[in-house]
């Protein structure tokens, strides 16, 4: 069986520079801001990175976003259905990063699915 290790995680953010600049004084992260996708990225120094995403409908600031390492999302997606989970977003590209993909599982939390590059187009 596939292992699906953790390899991002998101912080929703309405102030996107002022919270990550919080977990940087907070836990010394290093912070990169990436204006294009009006995101920050953060570098704990071990373990997952991850990011600063802007607060949306499946992304509140009551919850942090995983995302769950997948070598097929689309079937990933589908056996999470299956399992009576529910697709939030399909595949979805992230340009010159990835894919990535969003699913609740049948108690309501969202998680995110992600493949590295450009494969699996």
């Amino acid at each position: 069986m596939e292992k699906h290790p953790i390899v991002h995680i998101e912080i929703p953010s309405r102030d996107i520079k002022n919270n990550s600049q919080f977990y940087a004084d907070l836990f010394g992260w290093e912070i990169t801001p990436v204006p294009d996708f009006n995101y920050a990225m953060f570098n704990p120094g071990e373990g997952p990175g991850g990011g600063f995403p802007p607060v949306a409908s499946f992304n509140k600031t009551d919850r942090l976003l995983v995302y769950v390492q997948s070598a097929d999302i689309e079937a990933d997606l589908s056996k999470a259905e299956e399992l009576g989970g529910n697709v939030v977003l399909e595949k979805t590209e992230i340009s010159g990063q990835g894919w990535f993909g969003l699913f609740q599982d049948p108690e309501g939390n969202t998680l995110a699915l992600y493949t590295w590059g450009n494969s699996g187009s």
